[in-house]
């Protein structure tokens, strides 16, 4: 009988891509991938350093693994593996623990499944993260999260990332674009490309070689893929370029994710980030003269330290008038070897919690007022796997989240539809799908 692998991935876009490239690893050498209740023979559990509370997600996450199967090896992976191995391996039930470095050999390094009196911790300095490693996801999503870059050269105060996954590195451009006409043969509809710094695309051996303009012209002719998504791009490097580009393009869809952080130009500061709020608002002011039913989404952070009322006020009122489609709201945790974890003016924890509620309000507020002015018109929705009380959901290109009746002939389909009314649950309604007109 085959040996079983199951996975568990905790974070962003770029660990699921990664993720799946593991899982294809393991079955290369003749691992079955199964659900993580499957009483697999090994189990990897891919982590973020993000998110919070990493170390409670993580021993939970290893806790349920063995009351699910008690003998199974288990390897921790990702951004907290390499911040805090020892850490890791204190955990009961841990095997190995794979640094940055290592993780792509995590195969070669299972000897054996036997478990271990104490975990086996490979993990070299993050200088040695020194490679590009290509990965996708496949089989699990309608669209395929298709890595690009990795690493960061930037030195925002607040981020870990950099010492989690090291310097900016990418593919080359031929490489990508033989993976994407992979994805298409394989029937995925959408790519959505990601990296840690998606917009510092083509340094390759510390030179730059390309830019990521480059890569978007060059994507935009492969054939099969219907749309393309870009994950998240930094404002300072989305420039007019890019967003005309988009805005004419045959793939790409209108559709981008902006990290702001803060609206107040001081806290700006003191986080490092490279702009001011006035570039941001002119990046979205280009993109909505481009592209008026463009969704853009932001990246904000509240309770930052030194973040006082005037400031945060300051931030929703910016926010408030910004022609944003939805909110992503962090709430500032401290992260050891961090300029921030040092700096003076600690927010409160209440305060930080009242803070993140009302740009939670604002963002329910932001959806709403982007979803009203669509509807009415017709569009197109990729629709999803997934079944929730009879009904199933799907995305039109500039990211309306639309439900209809579910109808399994529609998964990863693309339908023309006529989007009617909002629904109390926040999505858009269509027509029934015997008037969906085949695309």
């Amino acid at each position: 009988m085959n040996k079983k692998v199951a996975f568990y991935t905790l974070g962003c876009k770029l660990n699921y891509s990664e993720t799946s490239s593991i899982g294809r690893l393991f079955n290369n050498a003749g691992f079955d991938t199964v659900d993580f209740t499957d009483t697999p023979n090994v189990y990897v559990i891919n982590t973020c350093s993000v998110t919070e509370n990493a170390d409670k997600k993580c021993k939970k996450i290893v806790k349920e693994a063995l009351k699910i199967s008690p003998n199974a090896f288990i390897t921790i992976v990702g951004c907290y593996a390499q911040l805090k191995p020892k850490e890791i391996a204190e955990i009961p039930g841990v095997d190995m623990v794979l640094g940055a470095a290592e993780k792509f050999q995590l195969v070669d390094y299972i000897t054996d499944l036997t478990k271990k009196p104490k975990a086996v911790v490979l993990n070299q300095p993050v200088s040695h993260a020194n490679e590009f490693v290509p990965s996708y996801s496949f089989g699990d999503r309608t669209r395929t999260f298709l890595k690009v870059q990795d690493g960061c050269d930037y030195s925002c105060t607040f981020c870990t990332i950099p010492l989690a996954r090291g310097s900016s590195r990418s593919d080359t451009i031929e490489n990508v674009i033989k993976q994407a006409k992979e994805i298409a043969a394989s029937g995925v509809k959408e790519i959505v490309l990601t990296g840690v710094n998606l917009g510092d695309f083509g340094i390759r051996n510390s030179k730059r070689e390309d830019r990521f303009i480059d890569l978007v012209k060059a994507l935009d002719e492969v054939e099969g893929i219907d749309r393309i998504r870009i994950s998240s791009i930094e404002p300072n490097l989305l420039n007019d370029q890019i967003i005309a580009f988009v805005a004419t393009s045959k793939r790409f869809v209108p559709h981008f994710h902006i990290p702001l952080q803060s609206g107040s130009d001081k806290i700006l500061g003191l986080m490092r980030r490279r702009y001011k709020r006035e570039l941001y608002a002119n990046r979205v002011a280009k993109i909505k003269q481009l592209m008026p039913d463009c969704c853009i989404g932001v990246d904000v952070i509240v309770g930052f330290p030194g973040e006082t009322r005037e400031d945060f006020v300051d931030t929703y009122n910016f926010l408030n008038d910004l022609n944003v489609s939805y909110l992503h709201v962090f709430t500032y945790s401290e992260r050891e070897n961090t300029p921030a974890a040092e700096m003076s003016g600690v927010v409160p924890g209440s305060t930080r919690a009242d803070r993140s509620k009302m740009l939670h309000i604002l963002s329910d507020k932001k959806r709403r007022a982007f979803y009203e002015t669509q509807i009415g018109k017709t569009d197109e929705v990729l629709f999803e796997g997934d079944v929730k009380e009879g009904f199933m959901h799907g995305f039109t290109r500039n990211y309306v989240k639309v439900k209809a009746k579910y109808d399994p002939i529609l998964v990863n389909e693309i339908k023309t539809v006529h989007l009617t009314a909002i629904s109390p649950d926040g999505d858009v309604e269509i027509t029934e799908s015997e008037e969906i007109l085949v695309h």
